[in-house]
């Protein structure tokens, strides 16, 4: 579970969570998993992994999230650095589904938290979620078999998952954008329309872009390469230019944002961004 040592990560979060973390639970969890042979459950044969994504370190450790210790410390890092309540934050994808689909796609899925939240919410629907890291499918897969939830756990990327057109419902975004330069992220909602069907769902959850361009000490500390250029785009607007229509973007829990968006019928207009302050669930 190697990580940077002299990062702001390390010198500022980092220390502040140590005493938070059990450090021998995590690396109890570590030793028992046999990483390598459980990854392969999931690696896709010819992947290439994109630059942007294998360059950068992610929250100060090494590799990232082709580390496997990132998919150990994520969740128990996560319960602390998501105010004011990690459920509560990830509940925003929930409370934005208006209808009740039949076939869900996660992407980005990481250790799958959002994920299992949308199979509980919708039990019937086929849920698929898609992450870049076999070792975060890994810890996403035991998380699944803990509680008897079947997921289709896969591998890919989120702007090129290679799943059929118009074969989804709802589509969710948790947390990604921010860990994908600005251009990533818009490939990716062309992507999410080509795979939802006419008057299917987008919902993406991230950091409230308003307010981390007014804390940009805040950037600096989460090691997030990205989130800087995250922090200067509207995912509201990259919606509208994707195609989607009925855009609406809320502040949630008043540093988190929920944007979403609906694919409409051929030659529909779209209807201008509804930004909301305050508001927590989608009408």
């Amino acid at each position: 579970m190697a990580s940077a040592q002299t990062t702001l990560w390390d010198r500022f979060l980092g220390s502040m969570l140590d005493p938070l973390l059990d450090r021998e639970a995590m690396n109890r969890q570590f030793e028992r998993i046999d990483w390598e042979m459980e990854a392969d459950r999931f690696r896709r044969p010819g992947l290439v992994y994109p630059e942007y994504y294998l360059s950068q370190n992610f929250h100060g450790i090494e590799g990232g999230y082709r580390n496997p210790g990132a998919a150990v410390s994520y969740d128990p890092i996560t319960q602390y650095v998501l105010p004011p309540n990690e459920a509560w934050v990830r509940e925003g994808v929930i409370e934005a589904v208006r209808s009740q689909p039949r076939r869900i796609l996660d992407l980005g899925c990481g250790t799958g938290s959002t994920t299992l939240l949308l199979k509980r919410r919708f039990p019937e629907a086929k849920v698929v979620g898609l992450d870049l890291s076999p070792y975060m499918l890994v810890m996403a897969r035991h998380k699944a078999t803990e509680e008897g939830l079947k997921i289709d756990w896969r591998q890919g990327k989120a702007e090129e998952t290679g799943l059929e057109e118009n074969s989804f419902d709802v589509i969710s975004l948790s947390l990604l954008f921010h860990e994908t330069p600005p251009a990533v992220s818009q490939e990716i909602l062309r992507e999410c329309f080509r795979l939802l069907r006419v008057g299917g769902e987008v919902v993406v959850l991230d950091g409230n872009q308003g307010s981390l361009r007014q804390t940009p000490w805040l950037m600096e500390v989460f090691e997030e390469p990205y989130i800087a250029d995250y922090a200067q785009g509207d995912v509201g607007e990259w919606m509208q230019q994707a195609g989607f229509a009925t855009v609406e973007t809320r502040t949630h829990w008043w540093i988190h944002q929920v944007t979403r968006g609906v694919k409409p019928l051929p030659g529909q207009e779209w209807v201008g961004d509804e930004s909301v302050s305050g508001g927590m669930v989608f009408a």
